[in-house]
């Protein structure tokens, strides 16, 4: 592994991911944090790679998932970067399905993402 490759792990922090393996019993696995995942109700995490460099993933269903704990250097950094994630892939998908008039995106709104009520807050009253 080259230098650099341990300045970028150490720039962009572990995860640990705790779930239920059939075989294992409860899990404690603590990798990269670029290679942990969250995508259509499951954790995927990146286990290996095969002889031509593919990569091997598993994916573990939400509901077997007990916690994901990730290093990071700033929440609001963090937040900020899911929220950049979430964008580009509503971007993407406006492009390949296209919205409004001819599929134009000067026509598309720009997405917003909600991250949650604060407590105590409510629509419903």
């Amino acid at each position: 592994m080259v230098e650099e490759d341990l300045e970028l792990e150490r720039d962009l922090g572990e995860a640990t991911i705790v779930y239920d393996d059939p075989d294992e019993g409860t899990v404690r696995k603590t990798v990269p944090n670029e290679h942990v995942a969250y995508f259509q109700d499951h954790w995927i995490i990146k286990t290996d790679e095969d002889d031509q460099g593919h990569d091997i993933v598993r994916r573990i269903p939400s509901w077997k998932v007990h916690y994901v704990e990730r290093s990071v250097e700033e929440f609001e950094d963090e937040i900020d970067t899911i929220v950049d994630r979430v964008q580009s892939v509503a971007s993407t998908l406006r492009t390949k399905i296209p919205v409004g008039d001819e599929g134009s995106d000067e026509d598309a709104a720009p997405l917003e993402v909600d991250l949650g009520e604060e407590p105590g807050h409510s629509d419903e009253g």
